[in-house]
């Protein structure tokens, strides 16, 4: 069963004590460019939390481990989410999404 998405929130910052709201069970997620729009990324989870939690959202290179801190700035992004009973129907509801954005995409070109 799938509930429908929630409203874009803001992706927390790293180092300002921000928190996720997202649960913790199967899900979709969705995290775009808040200046563009742009989809960032976008997947079928066991734990929708986690996986937001574990985004790679900071660059990561061999001066930022050294501890330099002139990589580009934390992009700003919105995230939201569509929890599902379990992670199967998480992952059908996530092919109907993306053949959907397919299909429009053909017919907008």
């Amino acid at each position: 069963m799938i509930v429908g998405w929630g409203g874009w929130k803001s992706y927390p910052r790293p180092g300002r004590g921000e928190n996720i709201e997202a649960p913790i069970g199967p899900g979709i997620y969705e995290v775009r460019y808040a200046n563009t729009g742009e989809l960032f990324d976008f997947g079928a989870v066991d734990n929708v939390a986690q996986a937001l939690a574990g985004l790679q959202v900071t660059p990561r290179s061999l001066a930022s481990f050294f501890g330099r801190r002139n990589a580009a700035p934390f992009p700003p992004l919105e995230y939201r989410i569509c929890a599902t009973a379990t992670k199967a129907d998480a992952r059908i509801a996530a092919e109907r999404m993306i053949g959907r954005r397919e299909t429009y995409l053909r017919g907008a070109a």
